[in-house]
């Protein structure tokens, strides 16, 4: 009763009078095909594609917050090295400050314009996946309620979408702005020191492996999650709509102790999908940072060589956290990724649930070969009233 929307073979069977026939036939519910990668989040931005004058305003804030942030570091460098030598003077430091501030400021206004319209893309998005879902619903059978659980349906139509607004309003758009800044972040940072950098990108594919390793549990996880929470759903609302025969019968401590394994089921299930993103978390920070701290070691010795200046390295540690830290949060990322994933698979079960019968094919009208006018015979129809002489009027068509 709490399993997955079934899916359909479709056989078409001509006939003409009704149209055309389509046979479904129920599998079981672990027959469900499961996300593999990322590729059921094409039906989310597909949608989002639908709106482009609001992509491109998210875009180009992401792009104007990115570089803001990148060139924060640099101003520092600057500061570093001019500001704070022993030539400079009081006109010199407030130039190098006031280019700090206005930075900030262009920082300020476009997170607050990313903010917005990521935001404004995660919810109509949302609103025309559940009203296309709602749409297709409407068309199936009644045969189609009867296998899967309207309950169960009634969750994905709330939790998944749920998951769903937060991939597009909140982790797409982290993901965008920590992969420009880890590219541009990069770039400076071999513009700054290309040897050091060098050390750095030794260590990347110490940081993919694991992301791989355990993305792949996690996604798996994570779909038996939603899974789970839906069955909590369906299971309260089955329970409490039948109480009175629950309370007749005497079933309360019964079915609490159901009740209380589907609750521990869901919570295991959990748990499993906490531990798995916390040791890919764990590991993956321990690789970057490591990494960061053994090339500032180098680069601090640079330093004390004359190979750089104090505000390169500097800048260096600066860019280099932020770097560490796009790639850390890129992790988490594709942890919720992998659950926005699920959550689109499931809702694309309904969306592609087809009808027991199809809508009748429309009558074909044969082809005129010509003009036709409509032909009325000559009829003798009697008036009302008074018979004129001569015996009753004619109607000449």
């Amino acid at each position: 009763m709490h399993g997955e929307p079934q899916t359909r073979e479709l056989d078409e069977t001509p006939d003409d009078a009704a149209g055309e026939v389509l046979t479904a036939t129920p599998e079981p519910a672990e027959a469900a095909p499961k996300s593999r990668d990322l590729g059921p989040l094409r039906m989310v931005f597909r949608t989002a594609m639908q709106y482009p004058r609001e992509i491109a305003f998210a875009l180009g804030a992401l792009l104007i917050t990115s570089a803001a942030t990148l060139a924060i570091p640099w101003r520092f460098k600057v500061i570093v090295d001019e500001a704070f030598g022993g030539s400079a003077t009081a006109d010199d430091i407030a130039h190098a400050f006031q280019y700090l501030l206005m930075i900030v400021v262009i920082l300020g206004i476009g997170t607050a314009l990313r903010f917005y319209y990521v935001s404004w893309l995660g919810e109509r998005v949302v609103a025309d996946i559940r009203l296309k879902v709602q749409q297709n619903l409407l068309r199936l059978s009644p045969g189609f309620y009867e296998v899967n659980s309207p309950k169960e349906i009634s969750s994905r139509m709330t939790s998944d979408t749920a998951i769903i607004e937060n991939v597009v309003g909140t982790t797409a758009s982290v993901a965008l702005r920590n992969s420009l800044t880890a590219i541009g972040g990069i770039g400076m940072l071999f513009y700054l020191a290309p040897s050091l950098t060098m050390g750095l990108l030794i260590g990347i594919p110490l940081v993919i492996a694991p992301i791989v390793f355990f993305g792949r549990k996690i996604r798996a996880v994570s779909r038996s999650s939603q899974d789970r929470i839906a069955d909590v759903g369906a299971y309260v609302t089955e329970v409490l709509s039948a109480m009175k025969i629950v309370q007749s019968f005497g079933q309360q401590q019964r079915e609490g102790e159901r009740f209380a394994s589907v609750v521990e089921d869901t919570f295991a299930t959990a748990r499993r999908r906490i531990m798995l993103r916390a040791a890919m978390t764990s590991v993956v920070i321990v690789l970057v940072f490591g990494g960061v701290v053994l090339v500032m070691w180098r680069g601090a010795l640079a330093v004390t060589e004359g190979v750089i200046s104090g505000g390169t390295i500097t800048a260096f540690v600066l860019v280099g956290g932020l770097v560490a830290g796009a790639l850390g949060s890129l992790t988490e990322v594709y942890g919720d990724l992998l659950r926005g994933a699920g959550a689109a698979s499931r809702l694309a079960e309904l969306l592609e649930a087809k009808p027991d019968i199809a809508p009748p094919r429309p009558a074909r009208t044969p082809a005129r070969t010509g003009p036709r006018q409509p032909v009325f015979p000559q009829c003798d129809l009697p008036l009302s009233g008074p018979p004129r002489s001569g015996g009753p009027a004619r109607l000449h068509a």
